[in-house]
């Protein structure tokens, strides 16, 4: 049954990035080699070094990383709160992401593009930035569905997720009609909380 599970686990981050990178590409969102700057290829360098520990994580032995040993409280439960977190937040980012369509940019941009609107039906209707929500949802889940003590680092990267939203949506409020409307009636993560 692990098995089956860590092969879920894995086939998910994968498509989720096969989407990810498909979509840009198809919107022409991928910026030619000459182009980029050495911050954008510290953050791309930094996302591709998590995104390969991460898919090593999900074979790598539970025994190493373990929160909780078998003994002590039933690991199972912790890792069906896993699956189902990773499960809603892999659901969430990838539905934030297909219904923003080509109104995204990706994140080492932090840009406004070229006739972009506000998007503010489907999820957006609710939240602002499902993506972000939807990515750490499923990466909180993955650490628990793993039993890892990396759940703490992904803890600490909130606030960092938290300030770069402000910073998008400084940006946006500055040079996208209407958002700042939007922004007033929706909240950022949470439906209705924060």
């Amino acid at each position: 049954m692990m098995i089956a599970f860590r092969i879920y686990l894995l086939a998910g981050l994968v498509a989720h990035k096969a989407l990810w990178e498909a979509m840009k590409r198809r919107q022409g969102h991928v910026p030619s080699r000459p182009a980029l700057t050495l911050k954008t290829r510290l953050v791309k360098t930094v996302k591709l070094t998590i995104l390969a520990a991460i898919l090593i994580q999900t074979v790598w032995p539970d025994d190493v990383l373990s929160i909780i040993k078998v003994g002590q409280i039933d690991p199972f439960t912790i890792r069906v709160i896993g699956f189902l977190l990773y499960t809603l937040g892999l659901a969430v980012a990838v539905l934030g992401r297909v219904q923003l369509g080509d109104n995204w940019s990706d994140i080492e941009q932090g840009s406004v593009i070229e006739k972009q609107a506000v998007k503010d039906d489907g999820i957006y209707r609710y939240i602002r930035h499902p993506i972000y929500t939807g990515d750490l949802l499923l990466l909180v889940g993955l650490q628990l569905s793993l039993n890892s003590w990396f759940v703490l680092a992904v803890v600490a990267l909130a606030p960092i997720v938290m300030l770069q939203t402000i910073k998008e949506e400084k940006i946006l409020m500055q040079n996208l009609t209407g958002y700042d409307q939007y922004a007033q009636r929706t909240k950022r993560f949470i439906p209705f909380i924060i």
